[in-house]
């Protein structure tokens, strides 16, 4: 019983500390004939960590002395508890009686701001502060993949709690949330289902956008939105993008969602980045030089997902060699990962999002016109291939229709000044950095 500690705790080491968080510390031991064997907390995370990290596992498994047999079922080694929420046993019932998954590592204290989330920041503390009230219930955070949503949806989650102990806080994914209704409908217990809902002071629900062409879910959901609404019960959402541009989401549901505040999480500047990756890098216990923290910084532009794996290959990399953190180091560890975001975003892929975003044809946008509705979409894109690639500006010229560097270097400047002056614009650059960023 020993062996899936050791495994776990190796496993922190190799993988970003979302997907331990989200697919392997739910997991729990227990041992069948002899085997180790994982319990998952539902279907969904079995098949998942099945997929991508049971070979892993098992790997792991056989070095720790658990032999070569792992396997993966559902449920629990102890007794199975009710499918969302731990039993309640009435009005007088404590904090303790009550397990809302809400992961107790996320705080606002280690939520590193910066002006991409400052907003978010704000809507999240000001509804854990008081939750229920009108101006902020719901509240919708939405952006990217890795960019915080969950870590401020548990930091609210943790603020309650922390200012009324006997707060009830339940947090779900938008699977989790489909999946006990389902099977609800199949075991004809849906009116316990709804009461659950009832019981609880706030719920958080995470990816809303997976409720999209899920009728009878997104009614289950609308209806369980009225219900806690009605009755100020705080809710605090997250979705991959602003919900009136999510396809499959029913108007009614889309309008709901609108109700409250409803605010974008950006990809993090440099300044950010760099702060996210001292601060990431003091969690696992690691000292990290200011001029490595700048390095990732400015070479991972993506999200705070891709942040945390490069921190954790380099850390795990160099207690592996008992080799120093150096800049060298850090260049030569994470030479693939860089040259992997490098192809990721090319000229190619900027041109392209700019043309389709203004709704032009990309060779007029390339092409020798000077008419506004021409330059300004192409000066934005010279702006992003300086912002977001390695080419030199002449290699950006020459993809520009063989431009001279020095209009590549005065599109990146009328942009960035035009940023802090014209709210449309810098509207638009935020939204195409989020686009290149997915």
């Amino acid at each position: 019983m020993d062996v899936w500690p050791h495994c776990l705790k190796h496993l922190e080491a190799e993988l970003a500390q979302e997907d331990v968080r989200t697919w392997l510390k739910p997991l729990q031991a227990g041992l069948r004939d002899g085997a180790l064997i994982l319990f998952a907390p539902n279907p969904f995370v079995r098949d998942e960590v099945r997929q991508r990290f049971l070979p892993r596992i098992r790997e792991l498994a056989r070095h720790y002395g658990a032999g070569a047999e792992v396997t993966l079922d559902v449920g629990s080694p102890t007794p199975a508890r009710a499918p969302l929420v731990a039993a309640v046993a009435g009005p007088a019932a404590s904090a303790d009686a009550f397990d809302g998954n809400v992961e107790p590592h996320y705080t606002f204290d280690n939520f590193v701001e910066g002006r991409s989330n400052q907003l978010a920041r704000a809507a999240a503390f000001a509804a854990a502060q008081k939750p229920g009230e009108r101006n902020h219930n719901p509240v919708l955070l939405y952006g990217s993949t890795g960019l915080g949503k969950t870590h401020l949806m548990h930091a609210a989650g943790n603020e309650m709690r922390r200012l009324n102990p006997a707060a009830r806080v339940l947090y779900l994914r938008s699977t989790t949330f489909y999946e006990a209704f389902f099977r609800a409908l199949q075991d004809k217990t849906t009116d316990q289902f709804k009461r659950q809902f009832q019981k609880i002071d706030a719920l958080l629900i995470d990816d809303i956008h997976f409720f999209a062409g899920k009728d009878r879910t997104q009614e289950e959901f609308f209806h369980t939105f009225n219900a806690m609404f009605d009755a100020r019960q705080q809710i605090i959402m997250t979705c991959d993008r602003y919900p009136r541009e999510v396809d499959g989401l029913e108007s009614r549901l889309k309008s709901r969602l609108g109700w409250g505040l409803s605010v974008a999480i950006d990809p993090p500047d440099f300044e950010t980045r760099a702060q996210i990756v001292l601060s990431k890098a003091h969690e696992r216990g690691v000292t990290l030089p200011d001029e490595v923290a700048q390095l990732i910084a400015k070479k991972m532009r993506s999200n705070v997902r891709e942040l945390e794996g490069a921190i954790n290959k380099l850390t795990a990399q160099a207690g592996f060699l008992g080799r120093a953190v150096t800049v060298e180091f850090a260049q030569e560890t994470l030479r693939d990962l860089w040259r992997a975001q490098q192809q990721a975003i090319s000229i190619a892929n900027i041109q392209k999002a700019v043309a389709d975003y203004y709704g032009l044809q990309l060779k007029e946008m390339l092409g020798e016109k000077r008419t506004r509705s021409l330059a300004r979409p192409r000066q934005m894109a010279m702006a992003l291939a300086k912002e977001l690639t390695e080419h030199s500006l002449p290699e950006i010229g020459h993809d520009f229709g063989g431009r001279d560097h020095t209009t590549v270097m005065h599109a990146h400047k009328k942009i960035k000044a035009l940023r802090e002056s014209d709210g449309k614009l810098h509207e638009d650059w935020e939204k195409l950095i989020r686009k290149l960023s997915e």
